[in-house]
């Protein structure tokens, strides 16, 4: 068994603690030097090989600061990359494969960007060694027999050239300015600027600066200008993020074509639907967020994809998750959980500047989902917005029966940084609810990971971390509906499946309804009783359909979008067709869309 320690430096606050943990470990008290004080860094370490597992500095630690876990010991000899003392482990890499796109899943926080920076060559493994790195020579001999020894024998002799398009996409304006044309132009190596220019419908932001641009623009930006320069390894993480569907289609495309028998690509991505459509080989890493993670064995997509659903790695005979995630196609038949309404709309025309945008009657049921799908720009915030009370539309109304309350999550939660509060104090001063009863630790806070970030403060939190205390304050509020503007962003795919269920449970427990604006298709698929397709010129007019069956709302909006769906055998889950596959033809030629 190995036993590893590790201490959140985000937490950790020696300063006002006086070292406890020093102070009720027995073996410190024995004279053991089992937790020691880095005096430079004014930090404590546990000496992992001397400590016995006790716990009790993890239950002594005042800001919940310490873990202690016991792996197998097989994994000690697997260990690629440590961060520091009682830091961050990652164990295993995946594997690149020349002529084939190799997805990566899993959590945030087990070390699937560290990976791709191993693979890029921005860091180097010290294989356990923080204090003393290894030589190039030696990290060779570690991974001698297997196919990453050719891999970083090239590359640390300079004969790959990596290109690494980064995770975060909206802190590329602080470090690149001028126009979106003049960067481009001056990186294009391969010469395939002209087809992304079509592909990725870049002649909108052209002529535009940098620090113009949305999120989505600048995602687009990102991967185009990791395409197209020369390169013989190409790392692209999350390059769904902030595009909707068909924008993930024509990225995903784009990827796809970039490859050939001499290039490795190597893809982390939290859409499963794009995942599976883009990849041919999968890993998946599993592991404690922020403590260690461990790369699974390379897997088909379909099987790799199935076995992170259900919760088990066959081939390693281990179980990463309690539950299997699967998929009821109940659900799709049961259009209204309850006949009761409580909330409709007449025909609704609103006018934000030139942008128009038409909504065409519909209702709302106690216990109902509602899905919301279109493209970028074409007025589901601005809908969820009218819904909200925030916009008041110019023709028509919508009526509330009887005392309705409305609780709403917007698009975009930056604004909550604002707060220089702890999360605890911010949380109970929006909740309706005590946040301290066992029902709503059990049912929102723990689902959500919450309760180790009580004495952070909203200002210090990252984009997943800000995502999921917006999610829960809009589900600590007493409403019967429930607003959500794209949950699902900066959150893993495990989080994503989390906070599916728990709007599902909320909208079955307090018989509320709720609307999700999502892009996501596996998770509107997973949620939703029925979807409200939008449809018009993105950033001129919209129109907003009344709310249908699920099949019947995704079949219309696959059918714009031109891309077809089947089910998995095994799990149910939706799998993209490959374009001009013999199932993409049949569905068309049938009209069925949506399998």
């Amino acid at each position: 068994m190995v036993r590893i320690a590790v201490i959140d430096r985000f937490l950790c606050k020696p300063k006002r603690c006086n070292f406890e943990c020093l102070s009720f470990c027995p073996l410190v008290r024995t004279g053991t030097e089992a937790v020691i004080v880095d005096k430079e860094k004014n930090r404590p370490i546990i000496v992992e090989n001397l400590c016995t597992g006790c716990g009790i500095c993890t239950k002594k630690c005042p800001f919940k600061a310490i873990k202690i876990i016991n792996l197998p010991e097989e994994y000690g000899k697997d260990i690629v990359h440590m961060y520091g003392p009682n830091a961050f482990r990652l164990y295993r890499l995946p594997i690149p494969k020349k002529g084939k796109v190799v997805g990566i899943i899993g959590r945030n926080g087990t070390g699937k960007s560290t990976a791709l920076k191993i693979l890029a060559g921005k860091i180097k493994p010290n294989l356990g060694s923080y204090d003393n790195p290894p030589e190039d020579s030696q990290i060779i001999r570690y991974f001698r027999g297997s196919e990453l020894q050719p891999y970083f024998e090239e590359l640390f002799k300079g004969k790959l050239k990596a290109v690494l398009k980064p995770q975060e996409v909206d802190i590329i304006p602080k470090f690149i300015k001028g126009k979106v044309c003049d960067l481009l132009e001056r990186i294009d190596e391969v010469d395939r600027l002209k087809r992304y220019y079509v592909t990725l419908n870049l002649e909108k932001i052209w002529n535009r600066k940098i620090s113009e641009l949305s999120g989505g623009e600048l995602q687009k930006i990102a991967v185009t200008a990791a395409l197209i320069r020369n390169a013989d390894i190409y790392l692209i993480d999350e390059p769904s993020s902030y595009l909707d569907v068909k924008e993930r289609l024509n990225i995903a495309k784009a990827i796809r074509e970039a490859v050939s028998e001499d290039i490795y690509l190597v893809v982390v991505e939290h859409d499963l639907a794009i995942l599976d459509y883009i990849s041919d080989l999968v890993h998946i890493i599993y592991g404690e967020p922020g403590a260690y993670g461990i790369v699974s064995l390379p897997r088909g997509v379909r099987t790799g994809i199935n076995a992170y659903l259900q919760g088990f790695l066959k081939e390693e005979n281990l179980r990463i998750r309690r539950e299997a995630i699967t998929f009821d196609l109940r659900k799709e038949a049961l259009r209204f959980p309850s006949k009761e309404v409580f909330l409709s709309w007449s025909k609704l025309r609103v006018s934000l500047g030139t942008f128009k945008l038409e909504v065409l009657p519909g209702e709302v049921h106690r216990g109902e989902v509602i899905g919301i799908l279109g493209p970028n720009g074409i007025g589901k915030t601005t809908f969820v917005r009218v819904l909200a009370g925030e916009i008041i539309p110019e023709e028509g109304y919508v009526e509330k029966r009887g005392s309705i309350d409305i609780s709403y999550k917007p698009q975009f939660i930056s604004y909550l940084r604002e707060n220089d509060i702890t999360v605890l104090s911010y949380l109970r001063e929006v909740s309706d609810y005590d946040i301290s009863s066992s029902h709503i630790r059990s049912a929102i806070i723990k689902p959500l990971d919450i309760e180790r970030l009580y004495k952070r403060k909203m200002s210090e939190l990252s984009g997943g971390e800000l995502q999921r205390i917006a999610i829960a304050s809009t589900m600590l509020k007493k409403a019967e509906i429930y607003l959500f503007d794209e949950p699902m962003a900066y959150l893993d795919v495990e989080q994503r499946f989390t906070v599916a269920k728990m709007i599902r449970r909320i909208c079955d427990e307090r018989e509320s309804a709720a609307f999700v604006v999502e892009h996501d298709l596996i998770m509107q698929s997973f949620i939703a009783n029925s979807i409200i397709v939008f449809g018009g010129e993105p950033s001129e007019n919209g129109l907003a359909n009344a709310p249908m069956s699920l099949r019947k709302g995704m079949n219309i909006f696959l059918r714009d979008v031109g891309i077809t769906i089947r089910r998995d055998k095994e799990t149910k889950r939706p799998r993209i067709n490959r374009e001009g596959s013999w199932m993409d033809r049949y569905q068309k030629s049938h009209g069925i869309y949506y399998l």
